[in-house]
């Protein structure tokens, strides 16, 4: 599997690829966005750490050109964690945002994780639909429309619609949510999960009342109020 690694200072791509090196991934490296806008159209990866703070092209304007041609993983890196900056990059279609300083050891099992839950459903896999009113998730397609309208969901979104869609009327917990849709080897915080809620409600139109907030605990999806 082969990781493309961007970020303008040269020890932390260093640090990273020594690492991503040890754990049998093959690398290559970009010191600024525009240069892995190029290399992300010349070749294929299995996924990209991106850093948002970069001469030329940062992070987030990167990544809205990658979308362009890709739909290849993308772990955001950055000094700042604001929730601002966390929902700008979900909305763009990141897949894990990591705030520096970090841990390199869990870095890599964070981009095991994502290329786990990127890779593409088994072909021989039944079929399948999960229908809540006019809001309708092809399990095949990794597809969600409503009204017929298809809708532009961030890969956790959707996988996070169809854990609560599995499981309506049932009040499940932040734990529960994070190890399904995460994995259990996700160590973020509940801020991760709250902004993908947030994120989902918009999506969701009218039916964005039914993703009920169950205070103290968790989220449910409803079928009535």
């Amino acid at each position: 599997m082969k990781i493309l690694i961007v970020d303008d200072e040269a020890k932390i791509r260093a640090i990273i690829k020594k690492y991503a090196q040890f754990e049998d991934f093959e690398t290559e490296e970009a010191a600024d966005g525009m240069d892995a806008v190029r290399m992300c159209r010349e070749n294929k990866y299995d996924l990209v750490i991106m850093d948002v703070m970069m001469p030329e092209l940062d992070g987030f304007w990167a990544v809205r050109e990658i979308r362009k041609t890709s739909p290849v993983p993308v772990i955001m890196l950055s000094a700042r964690g604001e929730e601002y900056d966390r929902i700008h990059g979900f909305e763009m279609g990141i897949d894990d945002y990591v705030v520096k300083p970090f841990s390199p050891k869990e870095l890599m099992l964070r981009i095991r994780a994502v290329i786990s839950r990127s890779r593409p459903p088994e072909q021989d896999r039944p079929h399948r639909t999960l229908v809540h009113g006019g809001l309708v998730a092809d399990l095949d397609a990794r597809k969600v429309t409503l009204d017929g309208a298809a809708l532009q969901l961030a890969p956790k979104e959707y996988e996070l619609l169809v854990y609560l869609l599995e499981n309506k009327n049932i009040a499940l917990s932040r734990e529960k949510i994070l190890e399904k849709v995460w994995g259990f080897d996700y160590f973020g915080d509940d801020r991760t999960l709250d902004t993908h809620v947030k994120l989902l409600r918009k999506s969701l139109g009218r039916y964005s009342e039914d993703l009920v907030t169950v205070r103290g605990m968790g989220y449910r999806f409803e079928t009535e109020h």
